[in-house]
């Protein structure tokens, strides 16, 4: 190979390279927004890396004529239009029917695609910021928020999230969809309207970790390790909701998370939890006692608190898929 064949092929690694990293600049921030689009934390990177891998392709014909960011918000929004088309909207258990009581029967288990997955912050959270601002985007992926938005038809779920979530103009939106500012304007009103009814409240907002919370959390952990069924119940609103995807029964009233727990849910008794975050809030991964000893994972558990109480918790069951999402072990040791 000639010294300037060598020269170029160093220069072409070069520039890919560069395209690469500038590129995997924007990943964590689209993820972010495919999630709230779709709903799904797997479809939410699989929808990245499409739109990473149509830029890749279609780098030379960029050139600059628009911001890389805004360049790649068209790709990742045209992506997530495609996978939703004729889609069904996720959801949690507290959409889809009223409570039941512990009576009732758990039912078949639905299919992945019913349910609202959670998110690690991590995926979709700057490692680094602003504070209030950190603060506010964790507020636009919490599940209640989420969920919320699925109701929207996707078109109004794009415009909604570009203009208040991620504070784009109306004139970048329109040309993002290439439709007028009037329709994205029209559009905005449409799912403002749609988010404020009551049936599709996004709840209250969350407020930032502080030494209250963080004691709430340890009594919880102590209540939940200890099975004490009366310190549990003290912690918990007098509306909390305790769901189980992929289950549709859900639960409300702590007379029926008492008699679940200590009826079919006797199974979580001597269980053990480990922290972690998702959808800005907390969470644990609960193992339960496993038959050859130590604990084995049995749901990724959900937090959201309000007012020094907990409203709600979402047991996630799926652990074959979230665990390893959430960097959780597979496996406790006795």
């Amino acid at each position: 190979m000639s010294d300037t064949a060598a020269g170029g092929s160093v220069a072409q690694g070069e520039a890919l390279e560069s395209i690469d990293l500038r590129l995997e600049e924007h990943r964590t921030e689209l993820t972010a927004y495919c999630y709230r689009m779709l709903g799904s934390a797997f479809e939410a990177e699989d929808a990245v890396q499409e739109a990473m891998i149509r830029a890749w392709r279609g780098f030379d014909r960029f050139e600059g004529r628009a911001a890389l960011r805004s360049w790649l918000y068209r790709i990742a929004t045209n992506v997530c239009l495609d996978m939703l088309n004729g889609k069904q909207r996720r959801a949690r258990p507290v959409d889809l029917s009223s409570p039941q009581t512990a009576d009732s029967p758990l039912g078949d288990a639905l299919p992945e695609a019913t349910w609202l997955q959670p998110m690690p912050d991590s995926r979709v959270l700057p490692t680094d910021g602003d504070p209030a601002e950190l603060a506010e985007m964790r507020e636009t992926i919490r599940l209640a928020f989420v969920a919320a938005l699925q109701h929207l038809p996707p078109r109004q779920r794009a415009v909604l999230i570009l203009r208040e979530v991620l504070k784009w103009r109306a004139n970048e939106v329109a040309e993002l969809l290439e439709t007028s500012v009037a329709s994205v304007n029209s559009a905005l009103q449409r799912a403002r309207a749609a988010i404020a009814a009551g049936a599709l409240n996004a709840g209250e907002p969350a407020k930032p970790m502080d030494q209250e919370q963080q004691d709430l959390l340890t009594r919880y952990v102590s209540a939940f390790e200890s099975y004490d069924m009366d310190s549990l119940t003290a912690l918990l609103h007098e509306d909390a909701t305790w769901s189980m995807p992929p289950y549709e029964l859900w639960l409300q009233t702590h007379l029926d998370i008492r008699k679940w727990c200590l009826g079919p849910g006797i199974a979580c008794q001597g269980s053990r939890l480990v922290p972690t975050v998702a959808n800005g809030a907390p969470a644990f991964g609960q193992y339960k006692p496993a038959e050859d000893g130590g604990f084995e994972p049995w749901s990724l558990q959900v937090l959201e608190i309000s007012g020094g109480e907990i409203t709600g918790i979402c047991f996630f069951l799926d652990t074959e898929s979230y665990f390893p999402l959430f960097g959780l072990p597979p496996r406790l040791d006795s």
